[in-house]
């Protein structure tokens, strides 16, 4: 049987893992500054999180949430400490277009309207709804089309402005990542998200932070619209939330309410995953991985716009972009396959990092010094190409 070919494959086969660095089946060593599209957030097999999913498994693995589940609430409880929404509740399902399907048919159940604003860029995933309020028409397929959601400029307050003006009784919800993620490492003002907070209250409409990969402490606060100051009704996690074990979840402001039968799933919350996410809150409380990420997050921006090859490097935390000129077009290919190093990409010339928010300096100064040579390299034989030419 062939698998479904709808990946494209770098012909690496990674067989271990610890910290910020992945190993080969050759035995080749690779610093990871990607961190598997966020999910890496206390680092490759962090001993705590083995012991816990170890001890799990030893006990049990899965029951359904037809009975009690204890290790449900201790993730909750912990959740709480670590995030500060201590007054909200959970919710737990297993991806984070399952947290953003869940997250806007909540917010349609509790104002029972349909219309959905999202921006320009966002992805918020590709199941059915969740695709919907994503702007990426090669993965909706006919059956996801809908009407319900309108798609806005990202940053532009007066288009928020004019379009509930005319429709706001109408909004059941406003999607937005506080940063993009897919879409660039766009950065949101804080005045466009305490703009959407404020019209989401005069509106009745609910605000929903997609904090799937910009949040649970990448940017140096536990999520990302922390930085405006002003608290979402749902917030939709997933990605860092398992540090690879699937998890998701929406946290729940106080003023809905749930009744049996609103929401559901098979999978979600099962004891492996929660033992799971419980080490990784353990791990960013004792070792201070939301400070770790503000510092050296600042820090590698800091270096990063330094080299003048590099423009326009942008984002917050451990969650940082740059575009890349022409004449750099291969720059990820060659760090991959001549440095050894994991980057991420958003079409069409950006480049993304997102490591574990354990990486110290020493991984960073590495990468550091090979993105330099790699340049430097790469800016020599482009001078020598126009050299030969202008003889020629």
């Amino acid at each position: 049987m062939k698998l479904f070919d709808v990946y494209p494959i770098n012909d690496i086969n990674i067989i271990r893992a610890e910290g910020s660095y992945v190993w080969d089946d050759k035995g080749v060593q690779y610093l990871d500054m990607y961190g598997g599209h966020a999910v890496i957030s206390i680092g490759h097999t962090h001993p705590l999180w083995v012991k816990r999913i170890e001890e799990q498994l030893k006990q049990i693995a899965f029951y359904s949430n037809s009975i009690r589940i204890p290790i449900q609430q201790q993730l909750a409880d912990k959740l709480a400490e670590v995030s500060g929404k201590k007054d909200y509740q959970l919710f737990l399902v297993n991806s984070g277009a399952e947290a953003n399907e869940n997250a806007l048919k909540l917010a349609s159940f509790y104002n029972g309207r349909k219309k959905i604003i999202a921006f320009n860029k966002a992805f918020h995933g590709r199941t059915s709804l969740a695709v919907a309020a994503t702007d990426n028409k090669s993965i909706v397929a006919p059956v996801n089309e809908t009407d319900n959601v309108v798609f806005l400029p990202y940053n532009d307050e007066e288009a928020v402005k004019q379009y509930f003006a005319a429709n706001g009784n109408e909004v059941s919800s406003v999607i937005i990542e506080a940063i993009q993620g897919v879409g660039g490492i766009t950065v949101a003002t804080n005045t466009f998200l305490q703009t959407i907070r404020q019209l989401c209250d005069e509106h009745n409409t609910v605000f929903i932070a997609d904090e799937v990969q910009c949040g649970y402490g990448r940017t140096g606060k536990f999520f990302s619209t922390d930085h405006a100051g002003i608290d979402a009704d749902i917030y939709t996690m997933a990605k860092g939330m398992g540090n690879g074990f699937p998890i998701g979840g929406i946290l729940i402001a106080p003023k809905f309410q749930a009744k049996h039968g609103m929401l559901g799933t098979t999978f979600g919350g099962n004891h492996l995953a929660c033992a799971a996410a419980l080490a990784v809150l353990e791990v960013i409380e004792e070792e201070n991985l939301l400070n770790n990420a503000a510092e050296n997050g600042e820090y590698l921006m800091n270096e990063l716009r330094l080299i003048d090859a590099l423009q326009n490097v942008r984002g917050k935390g451990l969650m940082i972009g740059f575009d890349l000129p022409a004449a750099l077009k291969e720059l990820r290919k060659n760090l991959l396959h001549k440095s050894h190093i994991f980057t991420g990409e958003a079409k069409p010339n950006v480049v993304r990092l997102l490591p574990a928010l354990s990486i110290g300096r020493r991984e960073i100064d590495e990468f550091l010094n090979a993105l330099k040579e790699e340049i430097a390299l790469m800016s020599n034989i482009q001078n020598v190409e126009v050299s030969d030419t202008t003889k020629a």
